[in-house]
């Protein structure tokens, strides 16, 4: 039997199929080494300190913040240590004061008054300090009027043990009361991907709430971690680069009552740009998804993390719907929070797609690509011109009205002069533009050009056989008259007058 590992994100499933009896056993193929990451999928930051030297002593600056974060086992350890040592500290103090002033030894004497009544020895002692730090006061051991240092002592004992409880006690409630237990309670897929929505290629991934309790002013974001090297040669580890989750739009303030899905458009702005599906199975990356939120029921700020490596990035894949409609309500079905199924998802990225529907454009042609320039707009435009007009003529007119018969300047003029809307008859186009050009003595363009304009003309004109010269004019400029229908002969005649 052989193995064949086929790879889901993070996991590798190991499907057995019968052996093809080739004789030999393929070894299978070894599992992909898992990459360290920098942010865990439960929120944890795989960073340590070292090498702190005399900094250390910041830590002991902000004790409390520096107890609230310890692990329990510590918190615990300090409670636990820090009580007793007050409780041993403060109980060897009054035996102190019984022993200086000898009640110890004149305790069962009815005729002495001591410090304390009924402080025979130091668990006597640290009994009557327990019973005055816990407010106890079984009443059958007391201070003395007679003692002034346990008065004074008793005062000192009061206030240290009102620091002490303040300090443990309020450390223990913050504790436990740290909004990053609610996020627990907030959840991310484990998988993200990238599919098309709205007709553009979009990573996507999906969060969701646990408890009805609302998550107020919730807002996401999102950082890519690439390592990459500058054009100066300066290599950045873990470069941070921000991926736009509707920042823009306002898409990243959440109202998360239900699962949502956070769309990340890859566009020319986007970090994903030049990701293809191929080159994802080479790329590193990490993409760490910050969630922040104020806790409806406490008031307090909650931050939820988790991240994505670049093998939890499933391409072509979209997530299944986990909302239906029941009768008065709408149902979650978190079951299905994690599934997804494969769709049409084009391999190439967005660049790619890009640069291959430029390529296939027909306005990328040379003379319609520099629209900002004028001359090259009309050498486009008199090119197409050319084009139709030479496919509509006769084989043998084609090669005389031809670019190479024809300088540029007349192409230009005939143009211009083709604006008139008089008919030459069934003259071709070319013959027709050539014609009306001289005659036109009202175009304030080419009054002051019109004897410069007459030459090329007449020199083109001459160029053609007799019969195409008679009927343009015989090259010298005139018009023809004599060859137009009685009516549009009076409508030539009233246009050039």
């Amino acid at each position: 039997m052989s193995a064949l590992r086929k790879k889901f994100g993070d996991d590798y499933q190991v499907v057995t199929t019968s052996s093809s009896g080739s004789g030999f056993n393929q070894p299978a193929p070894e599992k992909k080494k898992k990459r360290q990451r920098f942010v865990d999928k439960n929120g944890r930051c795989n960073v340590q300190h070292g090498n702190l030297g005399g900094e250390t002593s910041r830590y002991l600056s902000d004790l409390f913040t520096t107890l609230v974060d310890l692990k329990w086992r510590w918190n615990l350890f300090i409670f636990v240590l820090t009580y007793t040592v007050a409780w041993l500290f403060m109980a060897s103090m009054w035996w102190v004061i019984a022993y200086i002033r000898g009640d110890l030894n004149r305790a069962h004497d009815d005729k002495y008054t001591p410090c304390v009544a009924n402080v025979y020895n130091f668990p006597s002692a640290f009994l009557f300090f327990i019973e005055t730090e816990a407010t106890i006061g079984y009443g059958y051991r007391y201070i003395t009027d007679k003692c002034p240092e346990g008065i004074i002592l008793f005062l000192f004992q009061s206030i240290l043990g009102s620091i002490v409880d303040a300090f443990l006690i309020g450390c223990m409630f913050i504790k436990m009361s740290q909004p990053k237990k609610r996020a627990e309670t907030l959840m991310f897929s484990e998988h993200a991907v990238i599919s098309m929505r709205d007709g553009k290629l979009t990573l996507m991934f999906r969060v969701g709430n646990l408890r009805n309790s609302h998550m107020v002013s919730a807002q996401i974001r999102c950082k890519l971690l690439k390592s990459r090297q500058t054009p100066e040669g300066e290599f950045l580890p873990l470069d941070q680069l921000e991926l736009d989750v509707g920042f823009s739009t306002g898409a990243d303030q959440l109202f998360l009552v239900s699962p949502l899905t956070i769309c990340h458009v890859i566009d020319t702005k986007s970090p994903f740009y030049e990701l293809s599906q191929r080159s994802m199975q080479t790329e590193q990356f990490e993409i760490v998804v910050i969630l922040e939120g104020i806790v409806e029921t406490t008031g307090m700020t909650c931050q939820a993390r988790t991240s994505y490596t670049e093998d939890e990035v499933l391409w072509g894949h979209r997530f299944f719907p986990v909302i239906s409609l029941e009768e008065g309500f709408f149902k979650v079905d978190y079951s299905q929070f994690h599934a997804t199924f494969e769709v049409p998802t084009t391999p190439y990225s967005v660049k790619e797609q890009e640069e291959a529907l430029l390529i296939s454009s027909p306005l990328m042609a040379p003379s319609l690509c520099n629209s900002g320039e004028k001359n090259s707009s009309l050498d486009g435009l008199e090119t197409l011109e050319d084009m139709e007009t030479t496919t509509k003529l006769p084989s043998k007119l084609q090669k005389i009205t031809g670019r190479e018969g024809l300088p540029r300047k007349l192409l230009r003029m005939s143009s211009t002069a083709s604006e008139m809307t008089y008919s030459l008859g069934d003259l071709p186009m070319k013959l027709q533009r050539i014609s009306s050009v001289p005659g036109v003595s009202d175009d304030k363009h080419l009054g002051a050009k019109s004897s410069k304009m007459i030459e090329p003309i007449s020199q083109s004109v001459a160029d053609l056989p007799p019969k195409l010269q008679k009927l343009a004019g015989g090259g010298t400029g005139g018009r023809m008259d004599g060859h137009l229908p009685p009516k549009l002969r009076k409508m030539n005649s009233d246009r050039f007058t």
